[in-house]
């Protein structure tokens, strides 16, 4: 095991709040880590795939079996993507009259929870939106560095929301619902269940979703440059409840959060603990080492950063883009309460509020922590390369339904979110230490004897993912130009995997590693990523299984 000074070494001397020296000590454990650990057996051509082109009918370049599965053009495809798409379309704006109960999931029974919006007077002529003009741009801060004053404004334009009558579409609890109806099944386009999450809608959604939100708090304190600030969980100072949501009796306080989260607890991303956590360094350099592959390493190409194409007619493929995995899914389960713990009147948690869909928007935090989210997309196109924003018609063309600060309907397309200064807002800058951590050390010394490990034809399928489980795959050649590697990404693939979505799911992948590795270090070079499952309905009928086909990890280079 390596030293805490080589430990801490990686990626700490970056700034000067990070470059500070970090103790670290012992690691207690949440829950177990199963891992998969892959062994490179012999040599091959699978796996190489172009990312060179965002749109999903150019030609793959890659020696797969279309009968299984396609890797390629940023991302990850099943065969039915590379299909004519003669009965696929952008995903347009739900018909609200089709709006009916949602389900909380997490429960062993299927409770119906009603959020849908109020309805417009003439639900056969909602206009699309049009940007307004602007005179200056609302600049979201920095969470942890806002003054008194503006939060002394956050709070009572909160309060003033949550005030207006919960029939008025611009309420707190109306606001709130607008998640639950897109994420937990009450939108519906025939059997098809509508969900932004694990696919290319995750970032747009969210995107239109906060920009009204933060102008109907404008709006509530006669204030239109108002910004929302953002928790910027990326930076080791940030790496903590933003204060300000910390104070008992204020309009920014959830008493539904875990007790766990408040006094300045640091987050882990790794495993959303409820131990308090002694290893201070050791998880603040996994966390810049999970941000740098999210951001990095496995988001090399659009559809990695984004998630899986979503068309309406043809939802075969589900999986979610590396931001949304990791560390968005990781602050849900974080804040939210201890599953099945009492929450009064007989009724046990389900992980409210941000641990559960239905229920994430009704803690003040949701807003500030999404607004991160936000800001990856931004800094994540600025990073260069092929990280740009999709081109494919099908994702610039889908659309949502939100009313505005002025209780007015309207439907928003994607291609008219892709610029923060057009729609009025920018960031206020802050430093990304993660850019700097990218894995150098190995966990082990030498090579792996891979005699006595099965190849995966002979290990999958399994049933139960209670342990860690080893097995070796053909690997493309380690023997490439740069020309090669720049045309074109090696992606690993799980796909087929199906896992109760109802339920917190989380596991680690490790390459070439022993199976005594230590999954608590991060930081090292075998690690290739990990895939995480907040509770959610996402599927046909609301069944409760999921294909991972989104778990985007990929061999370093």
């Amino acid at each position: 095991m390596a030293s805490s000074s080589s430990i801490n070494s990686i990626c700490l001397s970056l700034d000067n709040e990070s470059s500070k020296t970090l103790t670290t000590t012992t690691l207690s454990s949440f829950f177990a880590k199963p891992s998969l650990r892959l062994l490179q057996r012999r040599r091959s051509q699978s796996f190489h795939v172009s990312c060179n082109a965002n749109e999903h009918d150019q030609n793959i370049k890659a020696n797969i079996d279309r009968r299984n599965v396609l890797v390629g053009l940023g991302g990850l495809y099943s065969a039915s993507n590379l299909a004519p798409l003669a009965f696929a379309s952008p995903i347009p704006a739900p018909d609200l009259k089709s709006c009916s109960k949602a389900t909380k999931t997490g429960s062993k029974d299927v409770v119906e929870y009603s959020c849908c919006p109020p309805t417009p007077k003439d639900l056969n002529n909602i206009p699309y939106y049009n940007l307004p003009p602007m005179s200056k741009l609302r600049k979201r801060p920095v969470a942890q560095d806002v003054t008194k004053e503006y939060i002394a404004k956050y709070q009572l334009a909160t309060k003033r929301m949550k005030k207006l009558d919960k029939d008025d579409p611009r309420s707190f609890m109306q606001q709130a619902n607008i998640h639950c109806a897109y994420c937990n099944g009450a939108y519906k386009f025939g059997d098809e269940v509508l969900q932004v999450h694990q696919s290319w809608l995750f970032f747009p959604f969210h995107r239109w979703y906060l920009y009204f939100y933060e102008r109907i708090l404008g709006k509530l304190i006669d204030d239109p440059t108002f910004a929302l600030p953002y928790w910027n969980w990326d930076h080791p100072k940030g790496m903590r409840l933003p204060p300000m949501f910390d104070r008992e009796t204020t309009p920014l306080y959830d008493a539904r959060r875990n007790p766990h989260v408040r006094n300045g607890t640091i987050i882990d991303f790794a495993s959303p603990r409820d131990e308090v956590i002694t290893d201070v360094g050791q998880t603040v350099t996994n966390n810049l080492t999970l941000m740098y592959r999210s951001m990095i390493t496995n988001a090399a190409c659009p559809l990695q950063f984004f998630g899986a194409r979503y068309v309406l007619g043809n939802n075969d493929s589900k999986g979610q883009g590396t931001i949304e995995n990791i560390p968005h899914t990781p602050v849900h389960i974080w804040a939210g309460t201890v599953r099945n713990t009492d929450l009064g009147g007989g009724k046990l948690s389900l992980g409210e509020d941000m641990g559960n869909f239905y229920s994430a928007a009704l803690d003040p935090v949701f807003y500030c922590h999404h607004a991160n989210v936000d800001r990856m997309w931004k800094v994540w196109k600025g990073l260069g390369g092929k990280r740009r924003d999709i081109i494919d018609p099908d994702w610039l063309n889908s659309e949502f339904f939100f009313y505005d600060e002025n209780k007015n309907p309207y439907r928003v397309k994607v291609g008219d979110c892709l610029d923060t200064k057009k729609m009025g807002y920018d960031y206020a800058p802050a430093a990304i230490p993660w850019i700097n951590c990218r894995p150098t050390r190995k966990g082990r010394e030498g090579k792996v004897d891979v005699t006595n490990i099965k190849p995966a034809n002979k290990v999958f399928p399994i049933a139960n993912l209670n342990k860690a489980i080893s097995f070796s795959i053909n690997r493309p050649s380690t023997s490439r130009s740069q020309k090669d590697k720049d045309e074109k990404e090696e992606v690993l693939i799980f796909k087929g995997l199906k896992y109760d979505t109802s339920k917190y799911i989380r596991f680690d992948v490790f390459l070439n590693e022993e199976e005594d590795v230590n999954t608590d270090e991060l930081d090292k070079v075998e690690f290739a990523g990990s895939y995480v499952n907040l509770p959610h309905v996402h599927a046909h009928n609301n069944k409760m299984d999921s294909d991972i086909s989104g778990s985007y990890m990929r061999f370093l280079k």
